[in-house]
């Protein structure tokens, strides 16, 4: 029996044993088939982007390592995530793009000059490979950072990030009208502190006044989503855009709150907040990484952390509601691979939350059956939806498997070992 054979065997199989357990695969499988991941453009290039400024790092930002064949150049990346999409399934998945990543050819443009056209020849790559885009606007690495950007006491540097800011929802609102599909923009700024501050009001009331100005405008081919963090890199002890910050900010102003599952403590749940933004906030922006001892943006895995997520969306019935996008950049080994696997290690944990028997373990819960619903929850890890993950790679004409293996190490063989 050949691997095809094997694969279509499995998965029958499969089917039939949750199909007793009252879960329609095929349905699953649709679900996942439209389900877009944004993503991420900085896993390609060690998050370096493309400005012509000379890029200082810093902001809470470090990708560490020097693994061999990085992106150089637009044409590069954009060869790089072209190459990653023929080895994940799904034909919905965007790019996530940072403002450092522009199309500024040999020109300096600074930050606060930065405008559409500088991504138009992005939108023209999207929209002939199918690909929609989300946007960010980046504080970092910028000689006008510092520790402080739109919460800064500084009216200069202030009014500096904040026309940097507008001009980054103007290119969003271009980019979305351009694929006739709102373009989601992401805010995050590193704002904080290295050690005590006796100013806490004061630069959450800058950085609420400096929001206030920054969404003035209202736009209708993009979407706004403001991201906290716990702490950054030499900023640990206090961050002025904490979770409670821009939770209140959001469901004030009625804006998108991003989670990011490396921007809180290792021992909180972000799957546990999923229920409760979506009562208070109208949609939630995902940034799904791997935090280890910190924000340190590893790989995603299929671990505890990444499932619990993926069911805590569909058992909201939230995946109209909950955007997901990826974020993590690691150096030390093969970029092509790496987004590889953290792409299905999303989708992994997605497919195993649609396969979930829900309507039984409700009905379980409801009866105050909590033993029976104990006991099916440990039953369901053991199922086999790695069975109907391999149909799923095979019915979307991708390496099923381990075989995707092979195929990276051709890429960096053939390309990405020559650069």
């Amino acid at each position: 029996m050949n691997k095809k054979e094997l694969v279509q065997k499995s998965y029958e199989i499969a089917k039939e044993r949750y199909a007793a357990l009252g879960v329609d695969v095929e349905t699953s499988l649709n679900k996942l088939q439209d389900l877009s991941v944004s993503i991420h453009c900085w896993q390609a290039d060690d998050v370096t982007g493309f400005e012509n400024l000379g890029n200082i790092g810093g902001g809470g930002i470090q990708a560490t390592g020097n693994y061999p064949g990085k992106a150089r150049n637009i044409d590069e990346l954009r060869t790089d995530i072209e190459k990653v999409l023929t080895l994940v399934a799904g034909k919905k998945h965007r790019l996530n793009l940072h403002e450092i990543y522009g199309d500024f050819g040999n020109k300096i443009v600074d930050r606060d000059q930065v405008d559409a056209s500088h991504f138009t020849s992005w939108m023209q790559w999207g929209q002939e490979k199918g690909i929609k885009l989300d946007f960010n606007s980046t504080s970092f690495g910028h000689p006008k950072s510092g520790d402080l950007t739109l919460a800064n006491p500084d009216k200069s540097i202030r009014d500096f990030w904040i026309e940097h800011t507008k001009r980054c929802r103007a290119i969003a609102e271009e980019m979305g009208k351009f694929q006739n599909d709102p373009c989601i923009m992401n805010l995050w700024v590193h704002d904080g502190s290295k050690d005590l501050t006796v100013n806490r009001y004061l630069y959450r009331s800058l950085l609420e006044k400096s929001l206030d100005e920054i969404f003035d405008i209202k736009y209708k081919n993009m979407k706004d989503c403001i991201e906290s963090k716990l702490f950054g890199i030499a900023l640990e002890s206090y961050t002025v855009g904490s979770h409670d910050f821009y939770l209140g900010y959001g469901a004030k102003k009625q804006k998108m709150v991003t989670l990011d599952m490396g921007h809180f403590h290792l021992s909180e749940s972000v799957a546990d907040k999923i229920s409760s933004l979506l009562l208070f906030t109208p949609e939630i922006m995902l940034h799904v990484s791997r935090p280890v001892r910190w924000d340190s943006d590893h790989v995603v895995l299929l671990n505890d952390e990444t499932t619990e997520l993926a069911k805590e969306i569909v058992r909201a019935d939230a995946l109209n509601k909950v955007h997901i996008g990826l974020d993590f950049f690691d150096a030390s080994i093969n970029r092509i691979g790496a987004y590889v696997v953290g792409i299905r290690a999303t989708q992994k944990a997605f497919l195993q939350a649609l396969l979930e028997p829900t309507v039984k373990l409700r009905e379980y819960e409801a009866n105050g059956q909590y033993f029976e619903r104990l006991a099916l929850l440990e039953e369901t890890k053991g199922l086999p939806w790695n069975a109907v993950w391999d149909y799923f790679c095979f019915k979307n004409n991708i390496a099923v498997g381990e075989d995707y293996i092979t195929e990276v190490q051709q890429y960096e063989k053939e390309v990405t070992s020559k650069r």
